[in-house]
């Protein structure tokens, strides 16, 4: 299009999958689009799919087949009569070919042009523009040379902590800290390694690694007419692995100045590169200063907090700013306060590793809270793409009253059937520091395992769940006395032993008769009586933080008490793949010896990469996996003979 022409847009594909395609979809409709899915066969039956007008299958599983293939998208766009695809985030949302393609199809992409992608997609081209146009940046290293041994002397010279970050891509991906020159051999190709895979492009920067800082972003936004607005900034200090977790609008903390400092060197950025439609411009603070970490060229995933501080549809502006339409003057001030949470099914006690399996019981918050999710009760999880399950975003008129009623919206919240970081996002919203403010992006690996309940309690709680559920008397045993395991005998009440094996070690719980009923007549597991109510005999009554924190840990007992196969658990001498995905690389070869902490296997699941070390020292007696392997939760990799004292 024309620099000052329109273009009403009739039909939007979303080239995405998740929350974010059902979210886009959902602004679209009530702008009087028609709304389009792309589905690979992992997500035949997924709740994009179903919230879509039409749906169009673009490939198998794997997303360098499917959600990532161009032409596929292109033509599933030509297909559907699609006139603008919107990226949503990840996959292909900062791809410069995208656009380019789309511009080529006819197609309104609703994002930024391809240029503006290149000169804001390679973070070492990135930080040199930044540079000249003013803006500040951390001081490091980007060359074309990428030998180790180049890579080594700057890192000297530079100094450490050194970051090691992969040039293309965001997300975490290819990133590595090296303390010391010791660990910068070791990190570089590991960073390539992962940069490579997720970006197909294994080329990487240094900078030197601010140590404690906050991470805080401005959000922009800018059309064809000139005009580039800032829509004020987020703080997404609360990070694992470089994902965020926790994100809040405004950012708290900052001084009148930083916080003006950061919104014009936002529009500085933007504007560098012509840029048009919605981005944001990331900076590492520390203390008063603040320096230019990079751009996404997309929408992010915590928008939904600044659209609530400033009363907008930040996606409806997208597509008004594709059409061509001009932005208005200026934008409103920030009013209260906003958090989000993100609800990953991820197991916290097994090192955040990815889950999967089928959402048993959902249930969200119904007052006051926005939930933008990914999955319906009854839909399956599946491993082969991001972990994130939904979105609750709460607001508030202050700081205060926003994180409490998070607090108070994630304890509402009931996923079974899948373990998720419930437990771990209640127990951040209760942190003194996060609550006072004082948060920095790596509050999470110093809180480590305080941040969830003792694990034994859990199992304990959860078997008693699983008790209930395989003793409840549930169609014809409801209706038949006779076939109630209920625990009554005609000589008296007797006690039943019952052994479970979940994840983590066998457990024998002894369940007490009563002489009539030794629990209510519905298991607890669809009851959530408020702690301290009255319940019927056996009914366990649980505060709603126990609920949250025993994750899916009840449904995996509950399917071994009812009868399904249990799950495999690792023990004796075997390593088990902890979820489903691909293995990457071996490490160690059959006969050889190992120590605690060596990495054996590294895998792939959900776009991260995950290393499996030895627990202690032994021998490797058999290889079962090699790279390129795909394998299910459980499946054994390795055995490992115990190391002899003699």
């Amino acid at each position: 299009m024309s620099r000052g022409s329109t273009r009403k847009l009739r039909t939007l594909l979303v080239a995405n999958r998740g929350e974010i395609a059902c979210r886009v979809m959902r602004t679209a409709r009530r702008l009087g689009m028609r709304t389009v899915a792309v589905y690979s066969d992992a997500d035949i039956d997924a709740l994009h799919v179903r919230t879509a007008d039409a749906a169009v299958r673009i490939g198998p599983a794997a997303a360098r087949e499917s959600y990532l293939d161009i032409e596929a998208v292109i033509r599933a766009a030509r297909e559907s009569g699609a006139d603008a695809i919107h990226p949503g985030y990840g996959f292909l949302s900062q791809n410069a070919e995208f656009a380019d393609a789309c511009a080529a199809a006819d197609i309104v992409f609703v994002g930024p042009s391809g240029a503006a992608m290149r000169a804001m997609g390679r973070k070492d081209e990135a930080k040199a523009l930044m540079h000249a146009a003013g803006v500040p940046v951390v001081p490091g290293w980007q060359g074309e040379d990428q030998s180790d041994a180049t890579l080594l002397r700057e890192a000297e010279r530079i100094g450490f902590p050194l970051l090691v970050k992969a040039v293309a891509g965001g997300g975490g991906k290819g990133m590595r800290v090296a303390r010391s020159s010791a660990e910068l051999p070791a990190a570089l190709p590991a960073a390539r390694g992962e940069a490579m895979r997720a970006f197909g492009d294994g080329r990487l920067l240094l900078e030197r690694f601010i140590e404690a800082p906050r991470h805080v972003e401005v959000q922009v936004i800018a059309d064809r007419h000139g005009r580039c607005l800032h829509l004020h900034e987020r703080d997404c200090s609360l990070q694992r692995r470089y994902q965020k977790v926790i994100e809040e609008c405004p950012a708290p903390g900052l001084s009148p100045a930083l916080r003006e400092r950061l919104h014009d060197a936002a529009v500085r950025a933007a504007q560098a590169v012509h840029y048009e439609n919605a981005g944001t411009v990331e900076f590492i603070v520390a203390g008063d200063d603040g320096w230019f970490l990079e751009m996404n060229t997309r929408l992010q995933v915590e928008h939904p907090v600044t659209e609530a501080v400033l009363g907008i549809d930040l996606v409806e502006w997208q597509l008004r700013v594709a059409a061509g339409e001009p932005l208005p003057a200026q934008v409103a001030a920030p009013r209260g306060h906003a958090f989000e949470a993100r609800v990953y099914a991820e197991d916290p006690r097994n090192g955040y590793l990815p889950t999967g399996g089928r959402v048993e019981v959902l249930r969200w918050p119904e007052r006051d809270v926005r939930v933008d999710a990914a999955v319906e009760e009854g839909d399956r999880v599946v491993t082969d793409y991001d972990a994130l399950l939904a979105k609750v975003i709460v607001h508030a008129d202050s700081r205060a009253a926003a994180l409490t009623r998070l607090e108070e919206a994630l304890l509402e919240t009931r996923i079974e059937g899948v373990t998720t970081n419930l437990a771990a996002l209640v127990a951040l919203t209760r942190d003194a520091d996060f609550r006072a403010g004082r948060m920095t992006t790596g509050l999470i690996d110093a809180r480590g395992e305080a941040l969830l309940p003792e694990s034994s309690a859990q199992r304990e709680r959860a078997a008693q769940l699983a008790a209930a559920a395989l003793l409840a008397p549930s169609g014809a045993e409801a209706a038949d006395p006779w076939a109630a395991k209920d625990n009554w005998r005609l000589q008296g009440p007797v006690d039943v032993a019952l052994r479970f094996t979940p994840v983590g070690g066998a457990q024998v719980l002894k369940v007490a008769g009563t002489g009539h009923s030794a629990i209510a007549p519905r298991p607890p597991m669809t009851e959530h009586p408020a702690p301290g109510t009255n319940a019927s005999p056996g009914v366990l009554v649980l505060p709603d933080e126990v609920q949250v924190w025993l994750d899916g840990e009840f449904f995996r007992l509950a399917r071994v008490a009812r009868g399904a196969p249990a799950e495999v658990a690792g023990g004796g001498g075997d390593v088990l793949a902890p979820m489903p995905g691909a293995v990457l690389d071996v490490r160690v070869k059959e006969g050889e010896e190992v120590t605690r902490g060596q990495p054996l296997v590294v895998l792939e699941a959900m776009k991260m990469e995950h290393t499996l070390r030895a627990a202690g020292r032994g021998r490797v007696a058999s290889v079962h996996v090699r790279a390129g392997t795909r394998v299910r939760e459980g499946e054994r990799l390795l055995s490992i003979e115990e190391a002899s004292d003699a």
